[in-house]
């Protein structure tokens, strides 16, 4: 039974993702999300008391794959700064491949000044990459003649990009291919000169396709992939998930 309520619940979440970036989160309707869900709407209730409630758990999914992907990295011996690179060719593939993640941003925009306040998750974003690049600087990869400030206001606007660029309805190779013109360009900017050549700027196969679930019967079309694993965060409403350490 409570497998079957889990299932349920992360059915609803997949639902509500799909259609809170495909239709905002004004316009997304608890009915409509239970239809795709294929539940009733007290199945619903049941999980979520309030359409808040749906959208502040599809956030927390967003967040959770967030981190997870960079941990992966991370684990797998990535540098900070080369793990930084593979984290935004990980959010361009993800703003195509997992509702949650446009979702999120987008939830997070049209619900800007809600009380109380939603996950922000544009902030979340920008703290994974800002937290990667401090560590870059700490472990000596970054110019030491380059201003703190300057390399992270830099690097923190071409992360945020990305999701603006995919937004207009880019097809995910070019951005892919923008992303690592991205990175050609900021490289020099950032590391020493001479040691541009010892990052990959190019998108490589992903260390967490292997972790990555397919839906269930019955569960297709309703954003059920996801990195094993990734629950939700733990993070409260209105605040940005704590990420490797250093929340904002």
């Amino acid at each position: 039974m409570q497998e079957r309520s889990e299932r349920t619940r992360r059915r609803l979440v997949g639902a509500g993702a799909e259609l809170f970036h495909r239709n905002g989160y004004a316009n997304a309707t608890l009915g409509d999300i239970a239809g795709a869900a294929g539940v009733t709407k007290g199945a619903l209730y049941f999980h979520f008391a309030s359409k808040d409630e749906l959208a502040e758990a599809v956030q927390q999914r967003g967040c959770a794959l967030l981190h997870d992907a960079v941990r992966a990295l991370r684990e797998a011996g990535a540098s900070p700064l080369q793990a930084l690179i593979d984290t935004t060719h990980w959010m361009a593939r993800m703003l195509h491949e997992d509702p949650a993640i446009p979702a999120s941003f987008r939830i997070t925009k049209e619900c800007a000044g809600q009380q109380p306040p939603v996950i922000d998750f544009q902030r979340t974003w920008i703290t994974a990459v800002c937290t990667l690049l401090r560590q870059a600087r700490d472990t000596g990869e970054l110019r030491p003649d380059q201003g703190w400030e300057s390399a992270e206001s830099l690097v923190a606007a071409a992360a945020c990009g990305i999701e603006v660029m995919s937004g207009t309805g880019m097809p995910y190779g070019e951005l892919q291919r923008k992303v690592a013109a991205l990175w050609a360009l900021l490289l020099p900017s950032v590391v020493a000169a001479g040691h541009e050549g010892e990052y990959r700027t190019r998108a490589a196969a992903p260390l967490w396709a292997g972790a990555v679930s397919e839906p269930e019967a019955g569960e297709e079309g309703v954003g059920e992939r996801a990195v094993e694993g990734a629950g939700g965060p733990g993070a409260g409403r209105g605040q940005a998930v704590e990420f490797l350490g250093s929340g904002v």
